[in-house]
């Protein structure tokens, strides 16, 4: 019997482990989006090729957002400022950085309407696309506890119990979703 209940409880740890993987991946893209305020986590992809080594700029620079729309970046070595500057460039991330020989400064321009609104749209695309990936663990735990009934390593009563659990654990993961996407959606909104 306690052969039967490790192999339940690890279909019910996995779950739970592949649902905050899902939702923390899910929170690290909104925090890369940009709302029209200076957002650190916009430079986490960013690599810089520094002695021939590709380096994130946070581990070779100084961070920090002195106004609401302005993120500073000190170089430690300052002869790697051009690298940074170019790497910034490539990135794509849609910010000119504006570099004086000790300091790189990005200034995030102000969101029109239309962006607000096309970022809101893009933020919610993510929380479907999460959702549909917070489903299919579902789908993977139901089967994997209905092979158990098959095997009759459960009973019906047990199997009918624990997709309710499962639905429990389901649904507090879409409503954790729910409300990121509603908090990111008043940010971006916000003027």
């Amino acid at each position: 019997m306690a052969y039967e209940i490790m192999e339940v409880e690890l279909v019910f740890d996995e779950l739970k482990t592949r649902s905050e993987k899902s939702i923390a991946a899910m929170k690290t893209e909104l925090a890369a989006m940009k709302a029209g305020r200076a957002n650190a986590h916009i430079l986490d992809k960013i690599t810089v090729d520094y002695y021939g080594t590709q380096t994130p700029i946070n581990q070779m620079a100084n961070i920090s957002i002195p106004e609401a729309r302005l993120l500073t970046i000190s170089v430690w070595d300052t002869s790697a400022i051009k690298n940074v500057e170019k790497a910034i460039l490539a990135s794509n991330i849609g910010i000119t950085p504006m570099n004086d020989g000790k300091l790189i400064r990005l200034v995030f321009p102000e969101l029109t309407e239309e962006r607000r609104r096309q970022l809101v749209k893009e933020v919610k695309t993510l929380a479907e696309n999460t959702k549909v990936a917070i489903r299919n663990i579902r789908r993977s735990a139901i089967e994997d506890l209905k092979s158990f009934k098959k095997d009759s390593i459960v009973t019906e009563d047990e199997l009918s119990k624990f997709e309710k659990d499962v639905e429990k654990n389901i649904n507090a993961s879409i409503a954790e979703i729910d409300n990121l996407v509603t908090d990111k959606e008043k940010e971006i909104m916000s003027v």
